[in-house]
This record gives C-alpha cells, sequence and structure tokens, in this order.
C-alpha cells in the first residue's frame, strides 16, 4: 500500500463507527497525514472483498530497540467482522514479517477485546502482559502460518 491508496483507506474508514475509529486510532477520524506517518513506520495491507470493496486494514511495523519484533495493527469494518477476514489479515501480514526475518509478533489491545485475544491465539502460543487495562500480548513468529488452520 502506498500514500496514492488514500481514497481506499478513506472508504474502508466510512464504513468503521466512531466507537471503532477510537478504539483502534484513539480519535473518531483518520487523515491523511495519519496514513503518511503510518507508512513511514509499517507495511500496511487493505483487504478488499469480491466486489473490491475494502473491509479491512492490517500493518506491521518494528518495535523500537527490540530487534526482529514487529508490532500488528488491525482493524475490520464493523458489518465484517467475525467473517475470518481478521483472521486472515493478520495471517497475511505475520507471514510477510516472518519472511522479512521478524522472530515476534506484538499486539496491544484491552483485554476486553475478547474477538481480537481469540485472533491472536489462533496464530500460535501467546504470552500476554498485562499494562492496566490493556494486554500486550507476543507471539513467536515460527508458530505463525497461513496453513495453520481455519480461524
Amino acid at each position: 500500500m502506498t500514500a496514492g491508496d488514500w481514497d481506499l483507506v478513506d472508504a474502508f474508514h466510512q464504513h468503521c463507527s466512531e466507537t471503532s475509529l477510537l478504539r483502534r486510532w484513539g480519535r473518531t477520524c483518520f487523515a491523511r497525514r495519519d496514513l503518511s506517518r503510518l507508512l513511514a513506520h509499517a507495511e500496511c495491507w487493505v483487504g478488499l472483498d469480491v466486489d473490491e470493496e475494502p473491509v479491512g486494514l492490517v500493518c506491521v511495523g518494528p518495535v523500537s530497540r527490540q530487534e526482529g519484533v514487529v508490532d500488528l495493527g488491525l482493524q475490520v469494518a464493523d458489518a465484517r467482522q467475525r467473517q475470518g477476514i481478521g483472521t486472515a489479515l493478520a495471517r497475511h501480514a505475520a507471514d510477510a514479517a516472518r519472511s522479512r526475518g521478524a522472530h515476534t509478533l506484538t499486539a496491544y489491545t484491552d483485554a476486553s477485546n475478547i474477538p481480537m485475544l481469540r485472533l491472536l491465539a489462533s496464530l500460535g502460543p501467546a504470552v500476554h502482559t498485562r499494562d492496566g487495562t490493556h494486554l500486550d500480548v507476543r507471539i513467536a513468529l515460527g508458530e505463525t502460518s497461513a496453513d495453520s488452520g481455519p480461524p
């Protein structure tokens, strides 16, 4: 994905509720400058449905001062959640990160975000570290595979 994909990213965010945007980005809008900053630090992919409509956004980027560790960012359009889209996007991102030499995938999520915790568990054995109401989840990428079974 490049900054030229702004229209696609913007269309995706139009399918996300303010609550979802707030949970994922910490605010209710995602600006063009936010995409530029994200792309400067991470690899990103937009998931499309059969009609070429954007249904999800996934990113992986390095964690500073932690060689081989990448952070996962994931969002799926509200109406398309719990259909396996997030799992497919997360597996794709994990496989891409592993192929580029990463050994650990990390995600920082609210401890009450059960769907995300289930998705992360489907990627492989995870270590959870509590940070207030959030969890830092770490998964060894050697355990992750696009062929690791159904979501």
